[in-house]
């Protein structure tokens, strides 16, 4: 598979330049760029920051909007600015996400978009081959592994039926005249 080409490079560093200097201007928290190229071919480039309040975020992701507007680069898209505890702004090759820092460690985003290294993804050989060697379950393991489980049934017999509940009576009705009738 090829690589995308990066068909506009000054004009997404100027658009990435924008952004940040809005979110810097608007006292964002906790920046961070991530180039996403290799990861997704949906944007170049994702920017996370964290508003202190419902209000910040919408404030911040409004400025991004004002400034990047400005530079000549028109929105996609607005999500969230209702609500304000995660705003995303689409500017197509850049996309902004602004939350709250509640939203964002829990979304986690930025583990989520970062390229792992390659050595990190791959099993350990150790580990492969303690499983091939791993011992193979048999019945008896199986049984004391599964509480409340009693032995197996021996072959060519049926388990044991189990007692079943008697049929319950049916409910009594109020006979004529009594409190409500009469």
């Amino acid at each position: 598979m090829t690589a995308r080409k990066d068909s506009r490079p000054p004009a997404r560093a100027a658009l990435v330049k924008s952004v940040t200097a809005a979110l810097d201007d608007m006292k964002a928290v906790n920046l961070k760029v991530l180039d996403v190229r290799g990861v997704t071919d949906v944007a170049d480039c994702m920017v996370i920051a964290s508003g202190t309040s419902d209000r910040h975020v919408r404030s911040i992701a409004e400025r991004v909007v004002e400034r990047a507007k400005a530079a000549g680069f028109r929105p996609f898209g607005i999500e969230g600015d209702r609500d304000g505890e995660w705003v995303l702004v689409d500017l197509n090759d850049v996309i902004v996400h602004v939350m709250l820092p509640r939203v964002r460690e829990f979304y986690g985003l930025e583990s989520l978009w970062e390229v792992a290294p390659k050595a990190a993804v791959r099993k350990p050989k150790a580990r492969a081959k303690a499983a091939k060697s791993a011992p193979k379950p048999t019945a008896k393991s199986a049984a004391k592994a599964r509480p409340g489980r009693g032995k197996p049934a021996p072959r060519g017999r049926a388990p044991a039926k189990t007692a079943r509940a008697a049929p319950r009576k049916a409910a009594s009705r109020p006979k004529a005249g009594g409190r409500n009738g009469g």
